[in-house]
């Protein structure tokens, strides 16, 4: 009887899983054909003839037809390439390439972050939860609610406290969710005292089962500057209410450049400048993402002695367009509700058409520091400085990215411009990046790069992720099960 092929050693991470023939190992990721440890994914090459941009194209030496690529045509990305675990040796590919007669490097390799997170954007008028509220996925902490911005609310999910500091389950939950908001894929979070919400890279966020489809077109006040115009003449009074400042017309500064009379109208929030109130009502899911079901409600009495008359008409709109009303003053000074005129009707569309359509933003941030940069050069801070210099650039998956200031090498990319799946994990937990560094080649050797590890685009090309003896960017032949678990 046959005894069974013995496990094997993958170093590509920290976990070092022993892998059995045919099968994965913890990651998905790599996997042991035939005694021998291989990349389960095809390096991906951006080919940049199609269009501007360029197309994301999955080169293997099984599906290159052989003919002449230029350098400057292509560019090798880390989607697919293997990692510099342990960190001892050269990157798995080093690539040479010649653009504008200049010879280029780029260093390609998947970075480990066990230092990393995303940030999320979410265009929305409604209240998501107070700031520093925890944000859940499948009932672990994995982040905060952070600081508004204009019309978004912010989260900062992820990092190393929730990966690594807490529970085991922590840890899995928050490595799963940054993994699939990475991907482009939906996520449901919880906010501790406030909303649920579904989040998606290019996706319009959806909030307590309702789907938003506009973020505001600025603060009540702002909203006001703007249409002021537009309503003069046909209108007495104009609110705009908002959960940050709600604006009133008659007494804005952009009335009185209209010489808007007086209405004797009362607002029940925090007086800012004129026209201008914080703290109109608690935040909610209401109108201008308050807790105002009736707009009525944030008004005090009317003020006679100051313009109010019955007659008197106001419009009430939100700072979408999406909630509005008009009501006249009867004889006792209380408004009541008529049918917006139709001369009113295009002022409260034009609102709605200034918004933009409400989106989720994905940005994916870590420290590309740590001992990956050895796989660069052999002296690693002398890569740390190249990059603060601006003489070596740094892309995700070949998409740009941003660059923080200060020490270390602290990257934030938008992930919808990223290729797909470009996003993986180990079991640490942490997430698995695509990363490139390009620089000259002469700086490259000033850096004390792995120069002799250098490699042509032909090369690359024509041998796919052979590297010596290390053959892990070679993914499992096309139909083979590996690859199609890899492909599910």
């Amino acid at each position: 009887m046959s005894q069974p092929a013995p496990k094997i050693r993958c170093d590509a991470c920290p976990v070092m899983c022993f892998v059995a023939e045919g099968k994965t190992g913890a990651c998905d990721r790599y996997a042991n054909l035939d005694g021998q440890i291989v990349r389960c994914d095809p390096l991906t090459i951006l080919n940049r003839r199609i269009a501007q941009g360029g197309e994301v194209t999955p080169f293997l030496k099984s599906e290159w037809d052989g003919s002449l690529v230029r350098d400057d045509e292509v560019f090798v990305t880390a989607n697919g390439a293997g990692t510099t675990y342990p960190d001892y040796k050269p990157a798995p590919f080093i690539v040479s390439r010649e653009v504008d007669g200049v010879d280029f490097v780029t260093v390609v390799t998947e970075a480990i972050f066990s230092y990393c997170g995303v940030k999320v954007k979410i265009d929305t008028d409604r209240h998501l939860g107070h700031e520093g509220a925890v944000v859940r996925s499948a009932g672990e902490a994995i982040g905060h609610v952070t600081t508004s911005e204009y019309g978004s609310q912010m989260l900062s999910l992820g990092g190393v406290d929730h990966l690594t500091g807490g529970s085991k389950a922590e840890g899995r939950v928050t490595c799963d969710s940054l993994m699939k908001l990475c991907n482009k894929e939906a996520v449901e979070l919880t906010i501790d005292g406030g909303s649920t919400v579904v989040v998606q890279a290019g996706h319009a966020p959806i909030v307590d089962g309702h789907q938003e489809e506009r973020m505001r077109v600025g603060c009540g006040s702002a909203t006001i500057g703007m249409f002021a115009s537009q309503w003069k003449g046909l209108v007495d009074e104009v609110v705009v209410v908002d959960d940050h400042i709600t604006g009133v017309v008659s007494e804005h500064q952009a009335g009185k450049v209209l010489d808007w009379p007086d209405t004797g109208i009362k607002i029940t929030g925090r007086r800012s400048t004129p026209g201008r109130y914080f703290q109109v009502a608690e935040p909610g899911l209401g109108w201008g993402g308050t807790n105002v079901d009736d707009p009525l409600s944030i008004l005090g009495p009317w003020n006679p002695k100051k313009g109010a008359k019955p007659g008197l008409t106001m419009l009430m709109v939100s700072t979408t367009g999406e909630q509005f009303g008009y009501f006249v003053l009867d004889d006792a000074l209380v408004p009541q509700k008529e049918e917006l005129p139709d001369n009113l009707r295009p002022s409260v569309d034009l609102i709605a058409e200034n918004c933009e359509p409400a989106l989720c933003t994905v940005l994916f941030m870590g420290g590309a520091g740590g001992s990956l940069r050895s796989g660069v050069t052999e002296n690693p801070v002398k890569l740390t400085r190249s990059v603060q210099a601006l003489k070596t650039s740094v892309t995700c998956g070949g998409a740009p990215l941003y660059v923080w200031p200060g020490g270390g090498i602290t990257v934030m990319v938008d992930v919808t411009r990223m290729p797909e799946n470009s996003f993986g994990y180990v079991p640490t937990p942490a997430l698995v990046a695509p990363l490139e560094f390009t620089v000259a080649r002469d700086d490259y050797k000033t850096l004390g790069g792995h120069d002799s590890a250098v490699r042509s685009i032909g090369d690359i090309l024509e041998s796919g992720g052979e590297y010596g003896a290390d053959i892990r960017a070679i993914s499992p032949p096309e139909g083979s099960e590996l690859n199609a678990r890899t492909k599910r």
